[in-house]
């Protein structure tokens, strides 16, 4: 049966989890209606239609979702495809990320991020006597590496390596080998500085041209200056919220992050820094930790392998991206085009984190459940 709705434990819903995300969705729809009110309306939807996912996702067993993992990885990697049939993919600032269905226009990598996280999840416990086997191994990275290559020729470089993050993080989580840890790094780290290294130059080859010019530009922003033209207008427009940002004086309508392009995405930190200054910046931040730190606590607390794994994928997806959208905001990473966690505009974007919420709430009601898997 689908709805074990009575089987549930609701003493155990996390309202402190909810009660965030609440107070970040309401938060970012505020901002989106100050710098762009003609997305209001769409924002507001998205954020009702995102709380039915929730809601639905919360009430299936995840058990039940991941049975169907297959056939949800197959939807995943056919729209992914799609996305690169001329006519069908949309290109936006010269990348071909979405689809047009007329109605609405989705991102298929944003459904994929969910996709992919129940989909390992699954596919680790099925082979969890085996994880430190070089079989298991190498073909759940063919899995992973799939919808990576199809996301990274978009291109999309910012969300493949979403995907890679939390892949890492659920194969540590799933009990790699330490044997097989330690080699991987003394492999590994000098092998990423080498590839820093290496598409810095300018006979590179793995990087777009405009890629390659976004990490220049952070390493010597003096010889790009309209290349770093956003990011350096975004710390000015943060430094200017001050302390107390609009209760500094003044109103929303003179904030300056209104002149600057996709502020209600990319850039929605900007905003929330100059409209809510550094305390408001600060709690906004530290609600975002919360967010990552009581999807570990549901990790923790699941009672079986696949919740918590599922959990940690979820943590760590949401983990990066907060990281390198803040980071790419003030300056301390090149522009990557993530959208921050509930507060940026974005209806794939959105449905996904609420999707990805739900699971997170679901395991959280089956804890006082017997285990499985």
């Amino acid at each position: 049966m689908i709805f074990n709705i009575k089987q549930y434990n609701y003493k155990k819903l996390d309202i402190t989890l909810i009660l965030v995300v609440a107070v970040l969705v309401s938060v970012g729809t505020y901002l989106i209606n100050i710098v762009d009110n003609t997305l209001t309306t769409k924002q507001i939807l998205g954020v009702i239609l995102g709380i039915a996912v929730c809601a639905t996702v919360a009430l299936i067993d995840y058990h039940t979702i991941c049975n169907m993992s297959m056939i949800l990885y197959a939807i995943g990697i056919i729209l992914l495809i799609l996305v690169h049939i001329p006519g069908i993919g949309v290109t936006v600032y010269g990348a071909t990320r979405w689809l047009d269905f007329k109605i609405i226009q989705i991102q298929p990598s944003e459904l994929c991020k969910v996709i992919m996280i129940v989909a390992m999840a699954y596919y680790f416990t099925i082979f969890r006597d085996t994880i430190n086997t070089g079989k298991t191994l190498i073909i759940g990275i063919v899995i992973m590496a799939i919808p990576i290559l199809l996301i990274f020729n978009q291109p999309d470089l910012s969300s493949s390596l979403v995907l890679v993050f939390f892949f890492v993080m659920m194969l540590y989580g799933a009990g790699l080998s330490y044997r097989i840890i330690v080699p991987c790094l003394i492999v590994g780290v000098p092998l990423i500085i080498s590839a820093v290294w290496y598409v810095c130059q300018p006979y590179q080859v793995l990087l777009d041209d405009y890629q390659q010019k976004r990490i220049l530009g952070l390493l010597h922003p003096e010889d790009y200056p309209d290349l770093m033209f956003q990011q350096n207008k975004s710390v000015n427009i943060i430094g200017k919220g001050k302390l107390y940002g609009l209760f500094n004086g003044g109103a929303p309508e003179d904030l300056n992050c209104l002149s600057m392009p996709i502020v209600e995405s990319d850039f929605i930190f900007s905003a929330v820094g100059e409209a809510f200054g550094f305390i408001g910046a600060g709690l906004i931040i530290v609600l975002l930790l919360v967010l990552v730190f009581r999807c570990l606590k549901t990790a923790k607390k699941a009672k079986d392998y696949t919740g918590k794994l599922i959990c940690i994928g979820v943590s760590a997806m949401f983990m990066f991206q907060v990281f390198a959208n803040i980071g790419v905001v003030t300056r301390i990473l090149p522009n990557t085009g993530l959208p921050l966690p509930f507060l940026s505009y974005g209806l794939s974007a959105l449905l996904s984190y609420m999707a990805a919420l739900g699971l997170v709430l679901n395991i959280g009601l089956q804890g006082n459940m017997k285990a499985r898997g």
